[in-house]
């Protein structure tokens, strides 16, 4: 099975956490949601498949390009 890491497109803080380790999730499905410069900025699966795990926690700061979600085919 091949990984897909999900990473962070601006810095910012996670606002939303929208999916669960373990649950299926479609091409385009929000993940998470970060907040930005006052803006709500979702975080899309690119793929279909299962969350493996997720590596932030709602509040958490991060950078451009840190990993926030693995998910497998």
């Amino acid at each position: 099975m091949a990984q897909i890491e999900v990473r962070a497109e601006i810095s910012g803080s996670v606002w939303k956490i929208e999916t669960k380790e373990g649950q299926r999730v479609m091409e385009e499905d929000v993940l998470l949601i970060m907040e930005s410069m006052k803006m709500e900025i979702p975080i899309m699966a690119p793929a279909e498949g299962i969350v493996k795990e997720i590596k932030v926690n709602e509040g958490d700061s991060i950078a451009e390009g840190d990993l926030t979600v693995i998910l497998e085919d």
